[in-house]
């Protein structure tokens, strides 16, 4: 038998110790679904940028354009994005499609490679809302519209960006479900499956494009106001929010910006919920004695 010696502890040198004030300068970064300055996909753009990476903003405005929050000016959204980069010397850009077309991911990210040569960071933050209902109304184009847009465009994201890493270090992959694992999405069939089968697919990604260099995380953002929050929502709500507030869409971005960077390098297959202590068993419609 042969004695294996022991593994030496690595100890981080003292120049490691400090905080890189750009921990993400030079690697570039694709987020999708980064149409509205309320949105999420905004605030994580925004934060990747002022981590100091490039940034390729995807965005499809006819989709938020039939939602009650309506659209916003992408224009000005990538404008304001790109003016958080540019004081780092980084550069933004991106491109309009509409991923419930199968093709649509892959031509994303070979967009995003040509601009820059290559992407490090996938942040798959798009997501269709509406046209859902409870398990009596559900329909299998209703299911199908879904899968197509909130599972299958992720994973063929995911496909893409793997066959054009080239197994650097850094390389991050997010996927972005919904608190489906916390409690029930009373009348999110649809939404709620689909967001569901991201979160468990996570650790098999995450094992196969390990060797590639590639860490793999999924995000549930909690709630967020990301514009539909109503007074009276509110107020219903505010009970289960220990902070005594909602969550802004620079909760979870701040959360997946750092997992971006050098310092999460440890943390891949895991589903992270950032929902503030979101108690939702703490609910003033069935709980008469809850603080209003």
């Amino acid at each position: 038998m042969t004695d294996t010696p022991p593994i030496a502890v690595e100890h981080p040198r003292v120049s490691e110790l400090a905080r890189d004030p750009l921990p993400l300068h030079g690697r570039v970064a694709l987020v999708t679904g980064v149409s509205r300055r309320d949105g999420i996909g905004y605030a994580v753009a925004r934060r990747l940028a002022g981590y100091g990476a490039s940034v390729f903003c995807h965005h499809f405005r006819p989709h938020d354009a039939e939602q009650p929050w309506g659209g916003d000016d992408v224009a000005a959204v990538l404008e304001d994005v790109r003016a958080v980069a540019e004081r780092h010397g980084q550069h933004v850009t991106g491109v309009s499609a509409d991923l419930s077309d199968p093709e649509a991911p892959q031509r994303v990210v070979d967009a995003a490679t040509v601009e820059f040569g290559h992407v490090d960071i996938v942040v798959c933050n798009h997501a269709r809302n509406g046209d859902d209902g409870p398990l009596s109304e559900v329909t299998a184009a209703m299911l199908d519209g879904h899968w197509a847009v909130n599972t299958r465009s992720s994973l063929l994201l995911a496909r893409a960006f793997a066959a054009q890493h080239d197994g650097r270090d850094g390389g991050r992959l997010f996927f972005m479900t919904s608190g489906q694992r916390q409690g029930p999405m009373v009348g999110e069939i649809c939404y709620a499956a689909a967001k569901g089968a991201l979160a468990d697919i996570t650790l098999t990604v995450a094992e196969e494009l390990a060797d590639r260099g590639i860490t793999v995380n999924t995000v549930n953002p909690g709630p967020v106001q990301t514009g539909y929050l109503t007074a009276e929502m509110w107020h219903r709500a505010r009970p289960m929010f220990p902070a005594g507030r909602y969550g802004f869409p620079d909760d979870p971005a701040r959360l997946i910006s750092w997992l971006s960077t050098d310092e999460a390098r440890w943390i891949t297959g895991q589903v992270i919920n950032t929902e503030g202590g979101f108690a939702r068993w703490r609910d003033s419609a069935r709980d008469p004695s809850a603080p209003t």
